[in-house]
């Protein structure tokens, strides 16, 4: 990684959204758009065939795009990028599931702390950081099992804390994409 100040952060943009909304596909427009070297941060544990074959789609829909896949699984903190560059998070909404289920990540307990300072990290290694996380919750939270409500909480919580540190702050819906905070595109 290349020596930096501590306190320089990168630009940070936020992209949520909901399932099939688009904003994978819109962060990658973000993240391609930027010169230099090209991070793809993949969360995505590839359990089961379904995983299997998001992953495989998500690599194919980013084939000669520059990136470099970085699978980080939980831990987002101690990742060490090689370079200065862009770097895509693709995406938080797995990265709690995982700190929280996974018998590696941080647990309930830790898991928002544990992904917001992964960011902070992120930032002070990169140019750019475009974090992709899920839009969770918009239905009745009575109608989910208390576990799930609870990730839910989790998500929330970390959604609302990116936006605040976040540069920018975009919602895709039905694949268009919304400015809520400091974009201009």
């Amino acid at each position: 990684m290349c020596p930096r100040n501590k306190e320089e952060k990168g630009r940070f943009l936020l992209v949520v959204g909901g399932s099939a909304s688009g904003k994978s596909q819109f962060a990658e427009s973000l993240a391609v758009s930027a010169p230099g070297k090209r991070y793809y941060i993949a969360t995505m544990e590839p359990f089961g065939k379904e995983a299997q074959w998001r992953i495989a789609r998500h690599r194919l829909l980013r084939e000669n795009k520059g990136f470099e896949t970085v699978e980080r699984f939980w831990e987002l903190g101690s990742l060490v990028l090689p370079q200065r560059g862009t770097a895509l998070l693709e995406c938080v909404t797995n990265l709690l599931a995982n700190e929280i289920f996974s018998p590696e990540g941080a647990g309930e307990q830790g898991a928002v702390e544990a992904i917001l300072q992964g960011i902070a990290s992120l930032r002070r290694q990169c140019h750019l950081l475009v974090a992709v996380s899920g839009e969770v919750g918009l239905e009745p939270l009575s109608q989910y099992a208390p576990e799930t409500r609870r990730y839910m909480g989790l998500l929330g919580k970390i959604n609302r804390e990116m936006a605040k540190q976040a540069d920018e702050v975009w919602e895709v819906t039905c694949g268009v994409p919304i400015c809520h905070k400091g974009g201009t595109r």
